[in-house]
């Protein structure tokens, strides 16, 4: 998410010094970090850097993420950058990806902050990892809640943009060591320092006022993506009072009034929102999103136990049987994690004979939800979706458009997006629906044509409320 604004004032620097070595003056910014990296956000920065120290987590970034070494992905978006000037949206999120299975993310607790989209911390010790700078358009949030990447903090910094634009004309940078300095704030006292720093490129009033615009274009339709996490921090007052601020609420835990241990299956036809409302609902209720497509492609890739049983039905593109699957799915459903926190399942089951066997295995949902939609919104929804060959970004020809007639002419569907493919998968579901409706008498029928935040909404007063009483 594009980031805000913060205050890098010496008072607040002094204050954090003692006991934040990363936080001296000068700030050195790694080399190997792209220019706009160097040009921009140091103020911002500095309150990421504050907050990874004095949490003993770790930093992320568009910069650091494109840095890493030994990474094909990293090296990959490091050549298109310095073609294109920005990295496509999905090799950025498969990046992230890539960063978070490492064991230092894995074992760390998710936590949320700055304008930029981050994730929850518990403790003050070794908790929490800080993703700053994503996402910076909703394509990009969307995407990530539907990976499950999902904050449970989300810190606005916020500053009127005459005061933005000030701070960044003050912005100088030494060309022989890369530090940053500002005229203001962080001047050096060594005259030969001062008489070699330079104005960065891309600072200018009227490069700050439109990327500015940029920014707050974006911004209003993000926002949206995060209700009741979501937390405006004033940056136009000392650095010190910003950053302590939002140490106080990335350490607050945000009160749910879901069942202890919630039980969700999302039922649906292909293109009904289901695996962005499980992403949702892991989100905020820290549920664990289960996907049964998604664990059976895991299942091969990670050479699992199961691996020699799934990999020729793949092969054959053959519905994998039922007793296969239900193995695969009682793995999941059995971890300490499912058992503790819940569930939220999507892909199974797809009919009776599927829900016999869950239930009798003990695999019993306490919240069902039928997402119904139209045909025509399901075929508007998937057959226009297309793929660059070549970046790997995804785009919606009425959605997200392709940005010139030369991508667009290179742009693939998927066969899976074909209409008649849409409509053999919704023909086979409905098919099977209403005896699924009826097994799961409870289940409760939902309008999926809507936007995905109101879909969401109603699912999640079905959660939190009483199930309602049907009359017979």
């Amino acid at each position: 998410m594009t980031r805000g604004p913060s205050d890098s004032g010496p008072q607040g620097a002094a204050a954090l010094r003692g006991s934040m070595d990363a936080t001296t003056a000068p700030h050195r910014i790694p080399p190997q970090m792209p220019q706009y990296g160097e040009a921009n956000h140091i103020f911002e920065l500095m309150q990421a850097m504050w907050l990874a120290k004095h949490l003993s987590t770790n930093l992320l970034s568009v910069e650091s993420l494109i840095a890493k070494e030994y990474s094909p992905l990293a090296a990959d978006a490091r050549m298109h950058y310095q073609k294109f000037k920005m990295v496509p949206d999905m090799l950025l999120i498969r990046l992230m990806q890539e960063r978070l299975k490492e064991e230092d993310c894995v074992r760390r607790t998710l936590f949320s902050y700055g304008l930029s989209q981050s994730t929850e911390q518990s403790s003050l010790c070794d908790t929490g990892w800080i993703l700053d700078g994503i996402p910076e358009t909703r394509e990009q949030a969307l995407t990530i809640q539907t990976l499950g990447i999902s904050p449970r903090h989300v810190i606005v910094l916020s500053a009127p943009d005459t005061i933005l634009i000030e701070r960044n004309l003050g912005k100088r940078i030494d060309p022989q060591t890369g530090e940053i300095y500002h005229t203001t704030f962080d001047w050096p006292p060594e005259s030969e320092i001062q008489n070699r720093l330079m104005v960065p490129a891309g600072i200018f009033e009227g490069e700050t006022a439109r990327k500015l615009l940029e920014y707050h274009r974006n911004i209003v339709r993000i926002l949206p993506s995060y209700p009741k996490i979501l937390k405006v921090i004033s940056a136009d007052q000392p650095c010190v009072d910003v950053f302590y601020q939002a140490l106080t609420y990335v350490q607050t835990s945000h009160r749910s009034n879901a069942p202890f241990t919630p039980r969700v299956l999302l039922c649906g036809p292909v293109g009904s929102g289901k695996s962005l409302q499980a992403a949702l609902l892991a989100q905020k209720y820290g549920l664990i999103n289960v996907c049964c497509g998604q664990l059976l492609k895991e299942a091969v890739a990670d050479k699992s136990k199961y691996s020699d049983l799934i990999q020729p039905f793949f092969e054959k593109e053959i519905a994998v049987p039922d007793n296969i699957i239900m193995k695969v799915l009682k793995q999941r459903l059995d971890q300490q994690d499912c058992v503790e926190r819940g569930w939220v399942l999507h892909g199974f089951p797809r009919d009776l004979d599927q829900a016999h066997l869950m239930d009798n295995l003990g695999y019993k949902p306490n919240r069902v939800f039928f997402l119904n939609v139209p045909f025509d919104s399901v075929i508007e929804r998937l057959s226009l979706r297309r793929t660059d060959p070549i970046t790997g970004e995804r785009y919606h020809l009425m959605y997200k458009p392709p940005p010139t007639i030369e991508v667009q002419t290179r742009l693939l569907q998927n066969p899976k997006d074909s209409e008649e493919q849409i409509k053999l998968k919704m023909d086979l579901f409905y098919r099977n629906s209403a005896e699924l409706e009826q097994f799961y008498g409870d289940a409760i029928t939902l309008n999926g044509d809507q936007d995905p935040y109101t879909v969401f909404e109603y699912i999640e007063s079905g959660i939190i409320n009483r199930l309602p009483k049907k009359v017979p």
